[in-house]
């Protein structure tokens, strides 16, 4: 078995880690000239997939309206052996219906903070945004703490 084999998350692994609450993920878009536009980003997950909303102006959404593949990270651990993480590529689908926006919004919050939220602790600023979901084409995943000291 190949080290990158011993160190990979079974499914149920990387689920449990995107749903820690707290994170927040990194989302790599294509600008027009090819270079990567990089943002830190609080997310949620709806029915299972990342979510994430912004506004309808932002570079990321402008970039995946003409380009929607996504690299999306979440990493964690400050010691070599501490080291957790899943990377995810694919195409983002971007939701401009204002329910699901605000839903997404709410998840999104809720995954902040740790938990359910109550009715209108949210602002309501779903009308000026537009939710993203990660439609994911390749998963990969790291946890160096199932190598258990060895190197």
């Amino acid at each position: 078995m190949s080290g990158r084999d011993l160190i990979r998350m079974t499914d149920d692994e990387v689920g449990a880690f995107l749903a820690e609450p707290g994170r927040n993920l990194c989302l790599a878009t294509i600008n027009a000239d090819g270079t990567p536009h990089l943002v830190a980003m609080s997310y949620g997950l709806l029915d299972g997939e990342l979510v994430m909303w912004s506004y309808r102006k932002a570079q990321k959404v402008v970039n995946l309206q003409r380009d929607p593949r996504v690299t999306v990270l979440l990493e964690t651990g400050q010691r070599y052996e501490e080291l957790r993480g899943v990377q995810i590529t694919g195409r983002a689908e971007l939701v401009e219906d204002t329910d699901r926006v605000r839903e997404v919004g709410r998840r999104i919050a809720a995954h902040s903070l740790g938990g359910k939220l109550a009715e209108g602790s949210v602002p309501d600023t779903a009308p000026e945004r537009v939710a993203i979901v990660v439609k994911p084409g390749k998963v990969i995943s790291w946890d160096h703490a199932k190598l258990e000291g060895r190197y």
